[in-house]
């Protein structure tokens, strides 16, 4: 990389800074646009924070640097659209356990010892761990949000963030004056709400259907409508909390909250492991994307989202992480690979679903299902997210097919280069816009002892 003007200051992203243009040259790209197109030997040209243009021949005009991607392949970055930044402090905590008895009797008690300090720790590595794998653009669902809407502003991805709001009380004692999650919904709204010229979208949200009742629904699906947001739930992840929905009310997770409303702005159903053909239409009718979250379920033994199901019923599909304490591993490409391979053992189709649907997945179908319809795709206009993969690893060559080696072959260390909202943030193995040393440290010496009994370093 070669800079025809560098920036004064010691951090080249500093406001004030003109921006800057980019121009890539002997691209070989899939753009992810609508035709599914893979540039060969092209250019692509950033402006800013976008893509300007995109094509065969050189444009005209000057550029303050220049990326020769010569023997790598770009996409437009992962999208990881379900996950619990803070959780990555207990990664590999309690294995070994169903969903149920994992969160009652481990994770709950660790979480009700985390404080802010503990949260920006654990959100900062997660999110270290993310972008070294490819991922521009997040969905994340914690308590603390602000918190973590701080360490997402310094990193440089985009990022909607939610409370995940619960209510165990007795339906009739509601009151959103009362209700924690409902106070925290407001202030999160309104500080961080389109933050960062749009870095930042807040959802609404609902924990899940088992730890809520209808008037949360209700006054967060009014409480979307009001503010134009959309909403985030976790949805039918077991058979326990499909089962006890249709056992309190006659209606499967997606039903009941589509009762109240919560689905009218469109949104993220996690999980959705246990949906049926019901569900998928409500949620082919109403924008609501399935976030496929394969190794979280797999772990706790949850079971198989019907992914090919649903794609056929018109379902748009994402993928997830989940939260490191249930996946252990931010390495998107895993979850790319365990996505298109999967659902081909456990139906006997080598096409159930394909190279290309997953990495779709992973970017466009992302994209949509976070509401940002300029990013996810190599198109001018488009946010310039964008990664660079090296297809001269030992691991990728030889190449026959460039999404059968992206999916099946490469991992996450492969990624040399994340530009996020136009600006590289990583860069052969070096972090441009974190401290990796002193977040671990921050992790080992705080952290940890707070949450898992110690004596935390001041």
């Amino acid at each position: 990389m070669s800079a025809g003007r560098t920036c004064p200051a010691p951090n080249p992203c500093c406001k004030g800074c003109l921006p800057m243009s980019t121009l890539f040259t002997h691209v070989t790209a899939l753009l992810m646009d609508d035709g599914l197109t893979t540039l060969q030997d092209g250019f692509v040209a950033v402006e800013g924070t976008h893509i300007a243009y995109v094509g065969a021949e050189r444009p005209e005009g000057g550029y303050d640097e220049f990326i020769d991607c010569s023997g790598k392949v770009m996409l437009p970055g992962l999208v990881n659209a379900h996950t619990h930044l803070p959780m990555t402090l207990m990664r590999g905590y309690a294995g070994g356990h169903d969903l149920q008895s994992w969160l009652n009797d481990y994770i709950f008690p660790a979480e009700a010892r985390l404080d802010d300090r503990a949260v920006a720790a654990g959100a900062a590595l997660g999110l270290a761990e993310m972008i070294a794998s490819g991922v521009t653009c997040a969905a994340d669902m914690y308590m603390r949000t602000g918190v973590i809407a701080r360490q997402v502003l310094d990193v440089g991805i985009s990022a909607n963030l939610s409370c995940g709001g619960v209510y165990f009380g007795p339906p009739q004692d509601f009151s959103p004056e009362d209700c924690p999650d409902c106070k925290n919904q407001q202030a999160l709204t309104r500080q961080w709400h389109g933050a960062g010229d749009g870095q930042i979208l807040v959802d609404a949200s609902i924990h899940a259907e088992y730890t809520s009742s209808p008037p949360l629904w209700q006054w967060m699906a009014d409480f979307a409508r009001d503010y134009g947001l959309r909403m985030h739930a976790h949805i039918s992840e077991t058979a326990s909390e499909h089962q006890g929905s249709l056992e309190r009310r006659g209606l499967t997770p997606i039903q009941a909250l589509d009762r109240c409303g919560v689905w009218e702005n469109g949104g993220i159903a996690a999980h959705c492991v246990y949906t049926t053909a019901e569900d998928w239409a409500i949620m082919a009718a109403k924008d609501v994307s399935c976030v496929h979250n394969p190794w979280s379920n797999l772990k706790l033994g949850s079971g198989v989202a019907p992914i090919p199901d649903m794609l056929r019923a018109g379902v748009n599909i994402a993928l997830g992480t989940d939260g490191m304490s249930s996946h252990n591993s931010a390495d998107f490409f895993s979850d790319l690979k365990l996505a298109a391979c999967l659902h081909k053992g456990i139906r006997r189709d080598p096409t159930a679903v394909t190279a290309r649907q997953a990495l779709y997945m992973a970017t466009a179908g992302g994209a949509l299902a976070l509401g940002r319809r300029d990013t996810g795709r190599i198109v001018p206009g488009y946010r310039a997210d964008l990664i660079l993969v090296d297809f001269e690893a030992a691991n990728l060559v030889p190449c026959h097919d460039i999404a059968e080696n992206l999916v099946f072959a490469a991992h996450g260390a492969n990624v040399v280069m994340n530009m996020a909202r136009g600006k590289v943030i990583y860069k052969d193995g070096a972090f441009l816009t974190l401290d990796l040393d002193a977040i671990k440290s921050e992790v080992r010496r705080y952290a940890l002892p707070l949450v898992f009994g110690g004596s935390p370093t001041t």
